[in-house]
């Protein structure tokens, strides 16, 4: 047995043992063998912590001894052969693994040159097997201890930043730099839990794709944290998409208004929708030339007007005495279809239902005026403007858009916000203003549709 195991770790002396270990005593060796076979438990645990103990026998003492003490003691021991760590790492005791697994942590600044490339490739292996340790306590003692390691091994951390359990993975995802970007994005894809989407988005220093996958594929948590995160490169397009998407996410616009980067002609876009406080934030934040912050503060005001002019009891009169009315969550009173269908004809009669009125409603999210406006504009009856809309599809909604007279731009975004049509499948403008379907197209889908095209 002990001829075997001396043949295993001389067969590639360099990685036999570790620098420093001490020279080969026959003498000693003999007695160190003898105790080893039959000693007691007193004498095989001394030679099991004796940093000179023949690296021959440490292996034979963690292949053989019945005594999770003595394993445990040959585990730690720094003259332990690092050929034996494959063998100690499927050891029957939790305790034993976990120090093993302590020990090659504490080595692998040192197994980093290249001349004990050998002894570096064993460590990364075996903690590569302890990475998948049944032993929820290894598996977490290995992630917390290399979550902020420089030196963590790639493959090591990869393994673990996949693992199911939040309190092994996690640590690795928010803070582990060593984990490779295509990994993240894989993991971005696959994983259900929004947490592991809002450690990401969390890292110190996020990279543009990685960015891209958490906006992409994160939690809407993830999106507003990446926002926020000072380390993460979001460029122009990316900006873009997340101003976009930030129309159905409120708590997205804040941390909008407050990004370092946002340019002024997004900021105008921003200011479209966003509520009150975050338009405040926007003109009151010094970052925008005077052009901007005018624009800014006009869309605004604009706003507050269609707000108010929303709050005037004057529309009721022409509802029935018998209508009845709804309530929000917080008790104020919500316009019903009739009412908004009523204040919109008012403000066509007065002139004033235009394009920038439909833009300031999108603003509010007043679908229901939206529908109405569209049905007076468009000459057609309010059940035809919902089922088109209802269809989810582009060209009819580009349609009904023409024959309302409103700008392409218009009904990209009447897609976007009460279409819901996915961003793939958007028709964007022609040259940046045009509609991308000629005349013969738009009737005949008008006339598919059941809609007069005149």
């Amino acid at each position: 047995m002990f001829a075997f195991i001396r043949k295993l770790l001389l067969k590639n002396a360099k990685s036999a043992v570790l620098p420093g270990q001490a020279p080969r005593n026959d003498a000693r060796y003999e007695i160190e063998k003898q105790k080893a076979r039959s000693g007691s438990l007193d004498e095989r645990m001394a030679i099991a912590r004796n940093p000179e103990t023949h690296p021959e026998i440490l292996y034979y003492l963690a292949q053989t001894d019945p005594s999770d003490d003595v394993r445990h003691a040959v585990a730690e021991n720094h003259a332990t052969p690092l050929q034996a760590s494959l063998l100690i790492a499927r050891d029957s005791s939790a305790d034993v693994r976990l120090a093993l697994a302590e020990r090659l942590v504490r080595l692998l600044p040192n197994l980093t040159q290249e001349e004990q490339a050998a002894l570096y490739a064993h460590a990364v292996q075996t903690l590569g097997l302890l990475a998948l340790d049944e032993v929820l306590k290894i598996r977490k003692a290995l992630s917390a201890t290399l979550k902020d390691k420089a030196y963590a091994p790639p493959s090591v951390v990869s393994t673990l930043a996949r693992d199911v359990e939040r309190t092994v993975a996690e640590p690795i995802l928010r803070f582990c730099a060593a984990v490779p970007d295509d990994v993240l994005i894989d993991i971005l894809k696959m994983h259900p839990e929004g947490w592991a989407s809002e450690a990401i988005a969390g890292r110190d220093s996020v990279s543009g794709d990685v960015s891209v996958a958490v906006i992409e594929h994160g939690s809407a948590a993830a999106g507003k944290t990446l926002i926020e995160n000072k380390g993460a490169d979001i460029g122009p397009t990316l900006l873009q998409k997340i101003i976009d998407r930030a129309r159905d996410l409120p708590e997205w616009q804040r941390s909008l208004a407050d990004h370092r980067t946002l340019p002024p002609e997004m900021a105008e876009k921003l200011a479209e929708f966003a509520n009150e406080s975050v338009r405040l934030i926007l003109v009151r934040s010094g970052k925008f030339d005077r052009r901007t912050t005018e624009e800014v503060a006009t869309a605004f005001k604009r706003r507050l007007g269609y707000a108010a002019n929303q709050s005037d009891d004057k529309i009721v009169d022409a509802i029935p005495d018998e209508l009845q009315r709804s309530s929000s969550p917080d008790g104020k009173p919500v316009k019903s279809e009739e009412e908004q269908y009523a204040y919109a004809s008012r403000m066509a009669r007065e002139g004033r239902l235009d394009e920038e009125m439909l833009s300031d409603a999108l603003a509010m999210q007043d679908y229901d005026f939206i529908y109405a406006a569209i049905s007076i504009m468009g000459r057609v009856t309010l059940a035809d403007v919902r089922r088109v809309f209802a269809l989810r599809a582009p060209k009819p909604i580009v349609a009904l858009s023409w024959k309302a007279g409103l700008s392409m731009r218009m009904a990209l975004r009447l897609q976007q916000d009460l279409g819901r049509v996915p961003p793939r499948q958007l028709l964007y403008p022609k040259g940046g203003t045009d509609y991308p379907m000629d005349e013969d197209e738009l009737r005949w889908q008008l006339e598919f549709l059941g809609l007069e095209a005149a």
